[in-house]
């Protein structure tokens, strides 16, 4: 007696246009918010090395989801196929098991040494013009990102000149934080008493998002900023327009800060109105503010080293 399975045509179409669906929502991302839609050198790069290291793996994944359903084709029940029931060892056979993905191993790990060399986060980008420097300090549950060579800071938002090849210097104030842009490439993480380098480039005018990937409490679904890429003239007035806060940064805006809250907390607290712009901006820093927050901690554990 054969067994007959009956899908009624309704149920085909139903789970079809589910799948296409499924595959139609899944490129649907907010602009800015991925390395797969890239508007950096960075991002472009990673995109093109995602994009080549999945066609290497399909080598071994497609032979898989072919050869599944065709073996259940020819091997099922009522088909004379044919029948081998001395065979158990085949060299060809072994050598593509183990040899392919050997090779594909071998590939993979060129890719690693090789091409993305030149994209390591603390290597200047190969582009031309002066490199400009923003240090990056994680708070719960935001960012402060201090110009040193303009003299001012900004929380909530930061702005890159296109075609630039920016430095970004993170620290910690607070937990261990992850830094990411995902439309610019690349991830680095900021800790405290320590300073990680990252370089990146917007090759693109757009408003990017900014966001913390580390968990860091209930306040961490709120841990996101704007990158703002603009031409060197709108950065040339975007550093105009900080400049003529009233706000500086001082010990006593930087405690406001310190605390546990979102950027828009933090500027109420400040006594800044909510508008379209919720960024806060310092006209002022002290010098060597950076350096001071990186080497409290040092302080601290050169104090609490045994002696």
């Amino acid at each position: 007696m054969s067994l007959r399975l009956h899908v009624a045509p309704r149920t085909i179409l139903t789970g079809a246009l589910g799948i296409c669906l499924t595959l139609a929502l899944a490129g649907c991302s907010t602009h800015g918010s991925s390395f797969l839609a890239p508007h950096g050198m960075v991002a472009s790069a990673q995109r093109r090395w995602l994009l080549e290291t999945l066609g290497f793996m399909s080598i071994v994944v497609l032979p898989a989801l072919v050869l599944a359903p065709y073996f259940a084709w020819r091997y099922r029940y009522g088909r004379k196929a044919a029948y081998s029931p001395n065979w158990g060892f085949s060299w060809p056979l072994e050598f593509v098991i183990w040899g392919v993905p050997f090779a594909i191993v071998g590939i993979l790990s060129w890719y690693v040494f090789t091409p993305e060399v030149k994209f390591d986060p603390y290597h200047r980008l190969p582009v031309e013009g002066p490199v400009l420097h923003i240090d990056v300090v994680a708070l719960n549950w935001k960012w402060l990102f201090i110009y040193p060579e303009q003299g001012i800071a900004s929380v909530g938002a930061v702005a890159l000149p296109v075609g630039r090849d920016v430095e970004f210097d993170l620290t910690s104030d607070r937990t261990m934080q992850s830094f990411l842009i995902p439309a610019l490439g690349s991830q680095i993480y900021a800790m405290a008493g320590m300073v990680t380098k990252l370089n990146l480039e917007a090759s693109t005018v757009g408003d990017f998002v900014g966001e913390n990937t580390q968990f860091n409490g209930m306040g961490f679904q709120s841990d996101r900023f704007s990158a703002l890429a603009m031409t060197p003239a709108e950065f040339a007035g975007w550093v105009a327009k900080v400049r003529s806060s009233s706000l500086k940064l001082d010990q006593t805006s930087y405690d406001v800060l310190y605390q546990d809250s979102t950027a828009a907390e933090a500027a109420e607290t400040l006594g800044l109105k909510r508008g379209l712009d919720s960024a806060i901006y310092f006209s002022s820093v002290p010098q060597g503010f950076f350096r001071s927050v990186v080497g409290k901690y040092r302080q601290s554990a050169a104090r609490e080293a045994p002696r």
